[in-house]
């Protein structure tokens, strides 16, 4: 329905322009303390309180929300362009080369995703600054999920290498590697377009999970998964339902791209 997209863009849009604009509407910094207020309840100083370190909520929201919707579109492009490297080089070469890369894509289809991700940041040193933590939690996003997304491109690359205008640029003289950069890369821009959009929300997610379980973005730095890691001890956060701000925007935003991605993908 028209509506629910419009509001799906209005969702995104707000919070995209909310998070752009934290250094002007957040009241403090997000590691800034106000020691005579910790774990206060809203008032007008504090919009959504402070946590147990006094620091404003409503501030790291915005510096969290901020920094997982700039980083997530950088390791969903980063996933793109890996997939349309290998699965377009598969698709395209067939034979053995094809087999390789699909039996090492579907290595890392076999292993669970959730598995590698605590695996690659655990052997990654814990004691790294905050802005280190952030292009290294985000870097292996991006590395490690682009399989599923190759699939989809070596099943297209495959279906375009014997189509006509290729057959006819061999003809002509092309060389494969400006055939396959000329030709196909163009035919799959689509395709790969679809899979950035898929992965954006899932990298959000898998952000949070690495955050709730100590393992994301470091502190003092907020991200949406340090902000939820408050809620896993339900019995300190009763009767504080603005706790659960940061968990309702973050399904708010999945949502909104679930619902983009349905809209596109359904038949005119």
């Amino acid at each position: 329905m028209i509506w629910v997209r419009n509001m799906a863009i209005g969702v995104l849009l707000v919070t995209f322009t909310a998070c752009l604009l934290a250094g002007s509407l957040a009241p403090a910094s997000y590691a800034t303390q106000f020691r005579e207020d910790p774990d206060s309840a809203p008032s007008q100083k504090h919009w959504l309180g402070t946590d147990d370190l006094g620091r404003d909520r409503f501030s790291r929201l915005l510096w969290g929300t901020r920094i997982s919707l700039l980083l997530a579109p950088t390791a969903a492009l980063l996933t793109a362009v890996l997939a349309g490297l290998i699965g377009g080089i598969a698709g395209y070469s067939g034979g053995w080369t094809e087999r390789i890369l699909m039996v090492g894509t579907d290595l890392v289809l076999s292993l669970p995703w959730l598995f590698l991700l605590l695996t690659a940041r655990a052997l990654m040193p814990l004691n790294v600054s905050p802005i280190h933590s952030v292009m290294i939690t985000f870097l292996i996003l991006g590395c490690l999920g682009w399989a599923a997304a190759a699939r989809v491109v070596c099943a297209g690359a495959r279906s375009l290498r014997n189509s006509d205008f290729v057959l006819q640029a061999r003809v002509q003289g092309y060389g494969e590697g400006r055939i396959l950069w000329r030709q196909i890369a163009p035919n799959l821009r689509p395709m790969l377009l679809t899979q950035f959009w898929i992965s954006m929300p899932v990298f959000i997610l898998a952000e949070a999970n690495l955050g709730i379980l100590g393992l994301g973005v470091a502190e003092p730095l907020p991200s949406w998964g340090s902000l939820l890691k408050e809620l896993s001890g339900l019995t300190a956060i009763s009767g504080k339902p603005w706790v659960f701000v940061p968990l309702l925007l973050l399904i708010a935003v999945v949502t909104s791209f679930q619902v983009l991605l349905m809209d596109q993908e359904m038949p005119s």
